[in-house]
């Protein structure tokens, strides 16, 4: 039987630790609701923040920093998954929109974040079926 990597490309034998069958965990919430400050560390961004503030550049510059430096926030996204799990419907509605929780597959792909899985599955079965 041939095996095939994330690309399409021909696995060995000795590489079949992985698997390509997709089974999603179910994650069992906990029953106390996690402080809304547990959810996200904001150390480094904060350093950042502090260093881009202080600096000497322009308006322009700064603003482009400080979008920047947010990307350093470290989400734990099990405690997200509690805090979802006890939130109201207008919370956990926008926690789905922010893609901080996918609860549904099909939403998922309406709202976008599913494209490069689709587009990377699509491309692999291209790839598979042209090598057969």
């Amino acid at each position: 039987m041939k095996q095939y990597n994330l690309f399409g490309r021909k696995k060995q034998e000795e590489d079949s630790k992985y698997t390509s069958k997709i089974k999603a965990p179910i994650y069992e919430p906990k029953n106390k609701k996690p402080h809304i400050m547990e959810l996200c560390d904001k150390t480094k961004t904060l350093r950042l923040i502090r260093e881009i503030n202080n600096s000497g550049l322009s308006i322009e510059e700064k603003s482009f920093l400080l979008d920047a430096a947010r990307r350093h926030n470290v989400f734990n996204y099990e405690k997200i998954a509690d805090y979802y799990a006890h939130s109201s419907k207008e919370m956990q509605k926008l926690m789905e929109h922010s893609a901080l929780v996918i609860i549904d597959y099909d939403k998922a792909l309406q709202y976008g974040y599913l494209k490069l899985s689709s587009e990377m599955s699509q491309q692999f079965l291209k790839e598979k079926t042209d090598e057969e």
